[in-house]
């Protein structure tokens, strides 16, 4: 059984954490203390029953910051998707990416949904973060 997750260097190993993604793990300070990174499964709009983008992040403010200011391109540009409709917060990133994939594949109907039971007039969320 493996007994170490790879780092970049190679022939070096570092421990695993019981019950911890490497992936979600983020040190902290010089003690090199590990806690989980929170993570965050949104979605935006183009308008009230427009299209809409589903996405995962870490940060939920820069990234609206980014989505609304077509910093990236990319979907949410190029269809003016700017408007942050609905958002929930996960302790662990891991679990925001695997309810990411799941609600991605939803019919269009189940999503309209989860933002009205949290949001019913689509208003923008963006200024609610600060």
């Amino acid at each position: 059984m493996d007994p170490g997750w790879r780092c970049a260097s190679p022939g070096r190993r570092h421990p695993r954490l019981p019950g911890l993604d490497p992936g979600s793990i983020e040190v902290i300070g010089i003690l090199g203390h590990y806690r989980r990174m929170a993570g965050y499964v949104y979605i935006m709009a183009s308008r009230k029953g427009g299209t809409l983008y589903v996405g995962v992040t870490n940060d939920i403010s820069r990234r609206t910051f980014e989505h609304r200011e077509k910093l990236l391109p990319g979907f949410t540009s190029r269809y003016g998707v700017r408007h942050l409709v609905w958002y929930r917060e996960y302790p662990d990133i891991s679990d925001a990416i695997s309810d990411e994939k799941r609600i991605k594949k939803w019919r269009r109907k189940w999503k309209t949904d989860l933002i009205e039971a949290m949001n019913p007039e689509w208003d923008d969320l963006y200024l609610s973060l600060f």
